[in-house]
């Protein structure tokens, strides 16, 4: 079966050599997302919660793109560059999965992250049959 490439509906520049999600068998693969402005390929800073919205708003275009919803969301893996902000941004996270019966598995790390945002998202989706 062949990988087909998934693109954020908002992209006009490029912010590197990824895709921005990569379906196959069902399967919908997006690369971590941050918060970036998909016009310009420039960071958005802000509170952690400004960020995870950023974020996560981010991811919900894509999958919405590949014909999925959040409620498809099986994994999640979440960079943040200071633990210390997981509640914050756990609470903003949260409210992207509350109709959702059963919550993604997620990993969550902290990690240098790139231009000093400081949160980063990666998901796994399942395709609705």
């Amino acid at each position: 079966m062949p990988k087909i490439e998934i693109k954020h509906p908002d992209k006009e520049k490029s912010t590197g050599a990824y895709s921005a999600a990569v379906e196959i068998d069902g399967w919908v693969y997006v690369s971590g997302q941050g918060p970036v402005d998909p016009k310009t390929a420039q960071p958005i800073r802000g509170t952690i919660e400004e960020e995870t919205q950023i974020v996560l708003s981010n991811v919900e275009k894509i999958l919405k793109a590949a014909g999925c919803t959040m409620n498809d969301v099986v994994k999640s893996t979440v960079h943040l560059s200071d633990i210390k902000e997981f509640d914050r941004y756990n609470a903003v996270y949260r409210s992207f999965f509350k109709d959702v019966a059963v919550l993604p598995a997620r990993t969550t790390v902290q990690s240098v992250l790139w231009e000093g945002i400081k949160v980063e998202i990666d998901v796994v989706a399942r395709k609705s049959k």
